[in-house]
C-alpha cells in the first residue's frame, strides 16, 4: 500500500511539474503556422490610422496602416485588423489577445511594464513642437502659456500620452476630460463643451486643415517624441526582435515617411468629417 501510495503521489508531483514547466505560447511561431498576424488599432488618429467610408465599405488608411502592412508582408502572413478605442488596444495587447498594435504609441516607463515596444519610427520634423492643444481659431490668442489653461475644460483621449501631459504639465485647476476617440473630442471642442483638445501636433494640424474654425495654440507641451512604436505582448521577445529587423528596414528605406505624406493627402482630400 505505501509503495502505490508513494507511486501516486510521484506521479502527482511530475504532473505538476510539467504543468510548471508548460511553454508559453511563442506568437511569432503561431502567425506564421495561422498565415495571420492580427493588429489592434484606434483608427481616429489622422493621418496615422483612420477611416475612409466613401464608398460605403469601411477601409483603413494612414501611415501606420501601410506600417502593418509592410510588417504581415515581410513576415510572408496576412494582415487582420481589430479597430477598437484607443484604451482598448491597451488592453488587447497586454493580454495577449492581439499579436502587435500600432495606434500611434509613445514609449513610456508604463508602458514598459504591461508590453514589449519595439524600436522607433518617426516621420516628423523634430521641431519641439509634438504635442500641443486644438482650440477655437477665434480664442487661439488667448492660449499662449500653460496658464492660460487654467480653469478650463481640456478633453484628452483615455489612456493616451496626452491624458498625462495635461495632468502633469497645465495648471492643477485645469479641468481634464477624459474621451473616447479624439473625433469626439473635436466635436464637444467645436459645440463649445470643452475649451481645448490635447494631441499630436501632426494630428492636430490634419484637423486644422479641415476645420477653418479650429486652430493650434500657440502654447506646447514640453515635450519632444523620439518617434512611435510597435507594441507586442510582453515576454513575446522573438516576435519583438521579428518586428525591430522589419521597422529598422522601414526607417532604412524612408519608407514611413512615403506613407506618411501620403495618408496626411489622403486625410485632406477625404476631410476629417468623414472619418
Amino acid at each position: 500500500m505505501k509503495k502505490i501510495a508513494a507511486v501516486g503521489m510521484m506521479s502527482l508531483a511530475l504532473l505538476a511539474a510539467a504543468g510548471c514547466g508548460k511553454k508559453e505560447e511563442n506568437k511569432l511561431e503561431t502567425i506564421k503556422e495561422k498565415g495571420v498576424i492580427v493588429m489592434a488599432t484606434s483608427p481616429d488618429f489622422a493621418p496615422y490610422e483612420f477611416q475612409d467610408v466613401s464608398s460605403g465599405e469601411t477601409k483603413y488608411l494612414g501611415a501606420e496602416i501601410e506600417l502593418g502592412k509592410y510588417i504581415a508582408e515581410q513576415m510572408g502572413v496576412e494582415l487582420q485588423i481589430e479597430a477598437m478605442d484607443f484604451a482598448a488596444v491597451e488592453a488587447a495587447i497586454s493580454t495577449g489577445k492581439v499579436d502587435i498594435a500600432i495606434a500611434g504609441f509613445a514609449k513610456t516607463p508604463e508602458r514598459e511594464e504591461n508590453m514589449g515596444m519595439s524600436n522607433y519610427y518617426k516621420a516628423e520634423s523634430g521641431d519641439g513642437k509634438d504635442q500641443g492643444l486644438l482650440v477655437l481659431k477665434e480664442k487661439a490668442s488667448e492660449y499662449a502659456t500653460a496658464e492660460d489653461f487654467s480653469g478650463k475644460k481640456v478633453g484628452a483621449q483615455n489612456g493616451a500620452l496626452q491624458q498625462n501631459l495635461v495632468k502633469e504639465q497645465l495648471p492643477e485647476d485645469t479641468q481634464l476630460e477624459s474621451l473616447s476617440n479624439v473625433n469626439d473630442g473635436i466635436m464637444m471642442l467645436t459645440t463649445g463643451k470643452i475649451d481645448a483638445l490635447a494631441v499630436a501636433a501632426s494630428v492636430g494640424d490634419s484637423y486644422v486643415a479641415n476645420y477653418p474654425e479650429l486652430a493650434m495654440a500657440d502654447y506646447y507641451f514640453d515635450y519632444e517624441s523620439a518617434g512611435n512604436v510597435v507594441a507586442v505582448t510582453k515576454g513575446q521577445d522573438e516576435l519583438l526582435a521579428e518586428i525591430n529587423k522589419i521597422v529598422d528596414d522601414v526607417m532604412a528605406k524612408g519608407l514611413y515617411k512615403q506613407w506618411w505624406d501620403e495618408a496626411v493627402e489622403q486625410a485632406e482630400a477625404l476631410g476629417i468629417s468623414t472619418q
